[in-house]
């Protein structure tokens, strides 16, 4: 691995990182995340005409929605795990490929069967938005990481905001076949900004691909899924839907325990159940819950007629327009979350969105009335949403080790959608059972209407809830580390003095990147008298005693180093002329710098050790003394 020098590297110990073609990464990342959130939403001007349009049953129509929903859900962990193996580009290519042949195939169909298959193709593609997200941790610069990875997040809610009046559009003036050839340019035009934009990340994670868990996870899923969306035509207490539910929890609990047996899992469920990762998927969730129903019910507001004493009478392209500062609203808060969780951490820009949430949905129960009220209620729930979904990566990311980013990401999207599944079957449901009869149909009621925006409501409250519980800011200093903490300094910290070319520290097959509100270790070396040590050099090493990082100090003595995941860690300072140190630490993967000082003494003493804080007298690990700056030992080596 290259080394790096002093002058290669910022104040704060991490060099300077400058990858190939850094400034079109986020653009066109984010764009292929748009391209693909298009594809939710894409036939929503439509959906009530698709039983005529494919000559079928309304029933059996909704499949058309349905097949995407579960082909997404399924894609989206399997594809994350794999590009973690074998290259998130690679992945995120072939995810956008498989899209384009869906379109096509949908394009030049009115079969319902075929129609399906090429819809869940479309769906496929949901694997690019977490793929992305991992890509952008992998390949940017620290300092834009934060706001970058905030839009990749928010295209999932984008480009279904978007999509809508542009739909309805193409939907009003052309054959409708023209929704899927358009979407199938889209993808094409993706795929050659990624080519020419993105680079393929050197990140790998060690293994192999589960395809049995894979498997599991794809049954339970869809046994889970099914019922959920197709409930409302099948009968809530119907044996099918019953029977489904409970084969989903039978095929997920077998699943969960082939999971924890497996040396290479497609997910991580021990690190998925650390309370930072749990409570983050759990709220994200029931903000996909909160997010679908605005959508669901202002189009449907917007569009009925006046004559109803209720319904806002507007074109299907007004009603999408009225509908599109909602995804506006979400792009445009990308740089705002990097600043807020800069300062404050992901934890709270997820409190603060989510407050917002509540707010808009709040005040849109009396904001019904005019089609400038449904645009007032977009702006506010965009902005919320916006945040929390922002804030959602940050959280995760910050939890994990890097070489499970993709995986990570994953998961947490599927909650996402697994939220909106929710949403829709639920509202569904509620706007269905409290219609009312106009013009010699049934249309959904402002009672049902207001219902919708309550159990959104209610939805946020939950998450807000859930979001309180995660690991807040601590006051800066050095934790108290877990138990096992000490044996981390055990064993050889080998290749002292190498660093990543790109600014991150690389060990053991992974690579971490600061990233902003994402915490680490961070601190100065000094010599007894208080005054910063020129030249010295600071290593992370693991419990299993591994480097897991590595930076050199700049003319203040500050360094910082993002470890790999939350957990015990020794830090262990070497300069020439000094004894090394070495203290323990913990860090909790929850956006918070650990601050950690460490005092070089006399030359000549061998390693030093600095106890936890709070710690009884004579409790510090008992470390055998090494060499200055060479390897540290445990005994008998």
């Amino acid at each position: 691995m290259p080394q790096t020098t002093p002058t290669d590297q910022h104040a704060g110990g991490l060099p300077d990182p400058r990858p190939r073609k850094a400034g079109g990464i986020v653009p066109v990342l984010a764009f292929a995340g748009i391209t693909v959130a298009v594809m939710q939403t894409l036939l929503v001007p439509v959906i009530k005409d698709l039983p005529a349009l494919l000559h079928t049953a309304p029933a059996n129509a909704t499949w058309v929605m349905t097949a995407t929903l579960l082909a997404g859900a399924v894609a989206t962990p399997i594809m994350g795990r794999l590009g973690d193996l074998f290259g998130k580009r690679r992945l995120l290519l072939t995810s956008l490929a498989v899209m384009v042949i869906g379109s096509l195939i949908c394009g030049v169909t009115d079969d319902l069967v075929i129609m399906i298959v090429g819809r869940a193709l479309q769906g496929f593609a949901m694997g690019a938005i977490p793929l992305g997200i991992g890509i952008m941790r992998d390949e940017l610069p620290r300092e834009k990481l934060g706001s970058a990875m905030a839009l990749m997040s928010s295209s999932i809610g984008v480009g279904g905001g978007l999509a809508m009046p542009a739909a309805a559009l193409i939907a009003q003036n052309a054959d409708w076949h023209a929704l899927f050839f358009a979407a199938a340019g889209l993808g094409a035009l993706s795929i050659l900004l990624t080519v020419l934009f993105v680079p393929e990340s050197s990140v790998r994670a060690p293994g192999t691909f589960d395809w049995l868990g894979a498997i599991g996870l794809s049954a339970g899923l869809v046994s889970l899924l099914l019922p959920v969306t197709k409930g409302s035509d099948w009968g809530w207490t119907s044996g099918t839907t019953l029977g489904l539910f409970g084969l989903a929890v039978v095929i997920l609990l077998l699943w969960g325990l082939m999971e924890l047996r497996s040396a290479a899992p497609l997910v991580d469920l021990r690190t998925s159940a650390r309370r930072e990762v749990l409570l983050t998927n759990l709220a994200s969730i029931m903000i996909g819950v909160a997010f679908y129903a605005v959508t669901l019910v202002l189009p449907q507001l917007l569009q009925l007629p006046a004559s109803t004493g209720y319904g806002l009478g507007q074109s299907m392209v007004v009603a999408g327009l009225c509908v599109a500062p909602l995804g506006l609203t979400m792009m445009l808060t990308a740089p705002l979350y990097a600043r807020i969780s800069a300062r404050r951490g992901p934890k709270v820009t997820l409190i603060i969105g989510m407050l917002i949430m509540a707010v808009g949905y709040g005040a849109g129960l009396g904001l019904m009335s005019a089609a400038w009220q449904t645009i007032v209620i977009s702006v506010v729930l965009g902005a919320g949403i916006g945040l929390a979904y922002s804030s959602l990566p940050a959280l995760i990311i910050g939890a994990v080790d890097a070489s499970e980013t993709g995986a990570a990401n994953g998961l947490n999207t599927l909650m996402r959608s697994i939220g909106t599944s929710m949403s829709s079957a639920v509202i569904g449901m509620v706007l269905a059972h409290t219609s009312v009869p106009a013009g010699g149909v049934a249309v959904p009621s402002m009672h049902g209407f207001r219902i919708s925006f309550v159990i959104a409501t209610g939805a946020v409250v939950i998450g807000l809830v859930l979001a309180l519980f995660l690991p807040g800011r601590r006051p800066a200093g050095l934790q108290e580390p877990a138990a096992g903490a000490e044996e981390a300094a055990y064993g050889t910290a080998a290749a002292y003095g190498t660093t990543g070319a790109y600014g991150t520290a690389e060990t053991a097959g992974h690579r971490a990147t600061l990233v902003a509100g994402s915490g680490g270790f961070t601190g100065r070396v000094l010599d007894g008298a208080g005054a910063p040590v020129a030249r010295a050099n600071v290593t992370l090493i693991d419990r299993r005693g591994r480097q897991a990082g590595r930076g050199t100090v700049d003319a203040e003595g500050r360094y910082t180093l993002l470890p790999p995941g939350a957990g015990p860690y020794v830090l262990a300072a070497t300069a020439p002329g000094h004894a090394s140190h070495a203290r323990p630490a913990e860090y909790r993967g929850d956006g918070v710098p650990v601050t950690v000082d460490l005092v070089l003494d006399r030359p000549g003493a061998g390693l030093t050790v600095g106890a936890a804080p709070d710690a009884a007298p004579g409790s510090a690990p008992d470390l055998v003394p090494a060499r200055p700056y060479g390897t540290m030992e445990s005994p008998g080596t």
